[in-house]
């Protein structure tokens, strides 16, 4: 299908094959440079920001959506075929919770694994490992679903 074709059928409601806009060089260029790893058809869409980006391998046919941010300050091991919408935060930094430990300013960071084949909805947040085939969502009445 062409991009000019995928681009008519977007704003007329209609399924549209969403990673028919740059070519797999293009897509791939980003994560290439800056990731611990990247699988074939990886794909990052900008804008992207992380704390380093050399701690997140990045697993074949996963996308990252617009806007997405991870904070790795330690691994955030992200499995093939794995999507997320468009915002999601992938959260490794953490600190005490007891008070008095935290008015030391210390910080710390708990590894993430997202599994193969997860869908993290718009806005998501993520501060945990994530199982093989979960989905989570967004919903506007509830807040943010935190995983």
């Amino acid at each position: 299908m062409s991009l000019k074709t995928e681009r008519r059928t977007m704003p007329a409601g209609g399924r549209y094959d969403a990673s028919n806009t740059l070519s797999q060089p293009e897509r791939q260029a980003l994560p290439a440079e800056r990731f611990m790893g990247v699988g074939a058809g990886a794909n990052v869409r900008p804008p992207f920001d992380s704390d380093y980006g050399t701690d997140i391998p990045l697993g074949g046919g996963a996308v990252l959506d617009f806007g997405c941010v991870i904070l790795d300050v330690v691994e955030v091991r992200i499995g093939a075929l794995t999507r997320t919408g468009p915002g999601v935060q992938i959260l490794t930094a953490d600190h005490p919770r007891d008070p008095a430990q935290r008015a030391a300013m210390p910080e710390f960071g708990r590894p993430i694994a997202i599994a193969a084949i997860v869908r993290i909805g718009a806005d998501g947040v993520v501060a945990r490992d994530v199982p093989a085939g979960a989905t989570a969502v967004r919903l506007q009445s509830q807040g943010r679903a935190t995983l």
